[in-house]
């Protein structure tokens, strides 16, 4: 892997990191690059084990790639798997064994192969090394947005505020992905805007970095029967479809006609067997329904393997403080998404409430970090606030930046997990670190102050507080 094409248009001359990972980095590479590629064949000859008989075999892959995982890296949730397979019943089970009945073959092994063998066994090795090597965070996965152009302007979008005319060529999007690579990062998110305006760039890219897995916020509106072709030709994208309940929620903030845009988009998906989830935001007006039995029952029914949840965050100046979900409801989304993590087959994530499993926040680079579509780096997609550019600096550099150190200086911002946020959990922590790194807003719109922002959040901050500390001490009742 030559590391110097990557850095080439948009690094900046003489610089000591550039420098750094260019002569340190690519040596670096090629002394994994043959380790790496005897693991990739080997388990590509385990999907191949796998696919012949997968009730008889899932057992005995498992064991292999334990046996791969020698730094244990993925010790903690091999043991979840190993005791969910072992239950023909449990909800794991029977998700695990619909990627057999209803994922498209060549799909599900190119997906397990970028995600499970690049992203995870090999990426996450990489990423280690690198965060020893330069003293910094490295990322799982990067979040960018292609555009800040979008078919609909939904209520309280914090993407409307960056307006319609911003965007990043193919070769800077290109340039980030194999940047990140080099550094262990090999699973990429679309963001937004709509990602899908940019369709054709998003296929090429999937084409180019067929090692990656990428996965897409999206209204699902631009889906059709077209795009779900070229998605089952690339064989790794994936959609998360955001979606705000049923019809009467996920209009009232999108747009009449668009639950049943989503709807059309599910069902054409699920025909071809491409895999997809949803995207949720749970906030004021519609948490009860988000967090019901029925709404989890019906995202299943349509094809959903995953769903992620976030809540509302008031970001921007335009934003609807209101909308946020109270302490209680997001107690009641505590409570609903792992008693369903339990007894559902679906995969679901709650950025917030799930703090517990990745011990505080994952922005900044430590597990993720966003890019937007003027090439400002920022710590999260909720964080707009940045002290890097792409077009400026490389992802390596802009790690190693004083907004991304403060961070990887200051996570945990406490020592409950519940309260991972530095904006909405722990107040006066986010308006420090932009202070202290002298990070600018990127609101191009309407630059909004960060102690402006962070005051929006005291209120929600404060009375979570109350619910979060009981909740960890109950559960954690010797820390």
């Amino acid at each position: 892997m030559q590391l110097s094409w990557c850095y080439s248009k948009i690094r900046k001359p003489g610089s000591k990191c550039s420098q750094d990972l260019q002569n340190g980095g690519c040596e670096m590479a090629s002394n994994m690059s043959l380790s790496e590629n005897i693991k990739s064949f080997g388990m590509k000859q385990v999907i191949k084990y796998l696919d012949a008989d997968p009730d008889k075999n899932i057992p005995r892959v498992i064991e292999w790639v334990e046996k791969f995982d020698k730094d244990q890296t993925i010790a903690g949730q091999m043991k979840v798997v190993k005791e969910a397979l072992a239950d023909e019943n449990n909800n794991w089970n029977r998700l695990v064994k619909s990627l057999w009945t209803d994922i498209d073959p060549g799909v599900r092994k190119r997906l397990f192969n970028n995600f499970i063998v690049n992203s995870v066994i090999i990426g996450c090795k990489r990423q280690n090394i690198n965060k020893e090597k330069y003293d910094c965070n490295i990322p799982w996965a990067i979040l960018m947005d292609p555009t800040s152009a979008c078919n609909l302007h939904c209520t309280g979008c914090w993407a409307a505020e960056y307006g319609d005319k911003m965007s990043m060529d193919f070769d800077t999007l290109d340039s980030i992905i194999e940047q990140g690579k080099a550094l262990g990062t090999y699973m990429y998110i679309y963001s937004g805007g709509e990602p899908l305006v940019r369709k054709k760039d998003i296929i090429r890219l999937c084409e180019k970095h067929d090692d990656c897995a990428f996965l897409s916020f999206t209204n699902a509106t631009l889906i059709d029967e077209d795009f779900a072709d070229e998605m089952l030709r690339v064989q790794n994208f994936i959609p998360a479809i955001s979606v705000e309940g049923f019809e009467e929620e996920t209009d009232m903030r999108r747009g009449k006609g668009t639950y049943a845009a989503v709807v059309k988009a599910m069902d054409i998906l699920k025909a071809k067997k491409l895999p997809f989830g949803f995207s949720t935001c749970y906030h004021r007006q519609n948490t009860d329904v988000i967090g019901s039995e029925a709404y989890f029952d019906a995202m299943i029914e349509k094809g959903c393997k995953f769903g992620w949840f976030f809540t509302y965050m008031p970001v921007g100046v335009d934003a609807v403080p209101e909308l946020m979900a109270t302490a209680d409801q997001r107690e009641y989304m505590y409570h609903q998404i792992r008693s369903f993590r339990a007894t559902k087959p679906l995969f679901t994530l709650d950025f917030w409430n799930d703090g517990e499993y990745v011990k505080g926040c994952i922005a900044g680079g430590r597990n993720y970090l966003h890019i937007n579509a003027g090439g400002d780096i920022e710590p999260c997609a909720f964080i707009h606030y940045s002290d890097s550019n792409i077009h400026e600096q490389t992802l390596l550099e802009a790690y190693r930046r004083p907004l991304f150190m403060q961070y990887h200086r200051n996570q945990p911002f406490n020592q409950n997990h519940l309260r991972p946020c530095p904006l909405l959990d722990n107040p006066g922590r986010l308006t420090s670190m932009v202070e202290l790194s002298g990070a600018h807003s990127t609101d191009l719109t309407h630059p909004e102050d960060v102690k402006a922002l962070s005051d929006k959040c005291l209120d929600a901050a404060k009375a979570w507080k109350v619910n979060a500390d009981r909740l960890w001490n109950e559960s954690h009742p010797n820390h």
